[in-house]
Formats: structure tokens, C-alpha cells, sequence
């Protein structure tokens, strides 16, 4: 799927967008039950003519009152348009914590760059960080325009000197590099600092 935010992704297949909202369907499948003021009476009139005639609806919202007027078809094939609505939004959500959006989220930037803080960890911890970066750097970043990878130590280690266009060879290089990396390096109080001071300092990066 593509990289796209949850907000752009509903403005294609949210239910206001597909004519699936409850005031939606509502204003399709009949007409609501009026109770004005009438300015020459001085008083609310309520219309009721469909009062017994049709099967009504009360919105527990605004407490506003629908008279039901579609045939049984019609309301079938909204209860269809939502039963797929309902699928697909499983789908989304599945997808969004799945794999290695659950650790990252869902990259929208075209160009980044990974600041890789492993402090002390355990030597199992170190390969399972590894294990998820390579996971992002093969499902994400083979999406995205421009890619790097900086190592926070006291002595700062940079995949490349800046971000690099991404292609199957640099996404497999990073790989490499990021399984050829020292378990246990020198680190400083400052080291993620300037590392994360170093990856803003590309051009490229806009956040």
C-alpha cells in the first residue's frame, strides 16, 4: 500500500467521502420529521402529515427525527456499502500495526534520515533493533525519495556523508552496513545530541 497518512487515506475511503455518513444515508433513505416556528403564527408547527405513515428514526445525537421512506433495496444496498466500508478499515488497520509500521508509523517524509541510538543494549536487543530497521529500510524507505543512516557514538558513524537517492542497491549497502556495525561502541552524554544535530544539518531533511 501506499505511504499515505491515516487523514489523506479517509479523504479517499472515509465514509463522508464515499456518501456513508449517517446524515448521509440518512438524507437518501428519507426526509426529516420538521418542527418549526412559523413567524406569522408566533408559534412551533409540527408536521405531522407522516405522523403512523412511514417508519421513523430518532438520531440519538441531535434527537432530530427521520421518516424512513426507501424501499427495502435501497436500504440493503447501503447495509453492503458499509459492510465493505467496515472491511476495508479492518484492512487499514491491520496494515498500520503490522510489520514495521507498529515500531515507525507510516513514513510520508521523501526524504530521512535514521539517527540509530542503541545505548547498552543486550547483544538479542542489538539484533532485534537491527532486525526492525532492516524491516523499515526494505517495506518504507524503498518508497521514499532519499534515504541515511547515522549512528550515535563518540565517534559518530554516517552510512553515507549525506542522504542518498534510494535504489534496491543503496536500500541492500544500508543493510549491510547496518549488520557490520560494532555491537558495543564508545558513547558520550552528547553523542545522540550530535547525532540528531548532524542529520538535521543535510539539506535534504526537512524535519
Amino acid at each position: 500500500q501506499p505511504l499515505v497518512s491515516s487523514s489523506k487515506w479517509l479523504q479517499l475511503h472515509g465514509l463522508k467521502r464515499n456518501k456513508l455518513s449517517l446524515s448521509q444515508i440518512l438524507s437518501q433513505i428519507g426526509f426529516q420529521h420538521r418542527k418549526d416556528y412559523v413567524t406569522t403564527l408566533g408559534k412551533l408547527v409540527a408536521s405531522r402529515y407522516a405522523d403512523g405513515l412511514f417508519p421513523q428514526y430518532k438520531r440519538a445525537q441531535d434527537g432530530s427525527v427521520y421518516n424512513l421512506t426507501a424501499k427495502k433495496e435501497l436500504i440493503l444496498h447501503f447495509v453492503d456499502c458499509l459492510m465493505g466500508a467496515i472491511e476495508l478499515y479492518k484492512q487499514r488497520m491491520e496494515w498500520l500495526t503490522s510489520e514495521s509500521r507498529q515500531i515507525f508509523g507510516v513514513i510520508q517524509e521523501r526524504c530521512i534520515v535514521i539517527v540509530l541510538d542503541f545505548g547498552s543494549v543486550a547483544p538479542s536487543e542489538f539484533d532485534l533493533c537491527r532486525d526492525a530497521l532492516s524491516m523499515v529500510l526494505v517495506e518504507q524507505v524503498t518508497q521514499i525519495a532519499k534515504f541515511n543512516l547515522i549512528r550515535a557514538a563518540q565517534d559518530l558513524t554516517k552510512w553515507q556523508q549525506k542522504s542518498t537517492p534510494v535504489s534496491d542497491h543503496t536500500v541492500k549497502s544500508a543493510v549491510t552496513w547496518l549488520w557490520k556495525l560494532d555491537h558495543m561502541t564508545a558513547a558520550s552524554h552528547t553523542s545522540s545530541a550530535e547525532a540528531l544535530l548532524e542529520a538535521m544539518s543535510d539539506e535534504a531533511v526537512s524535519s
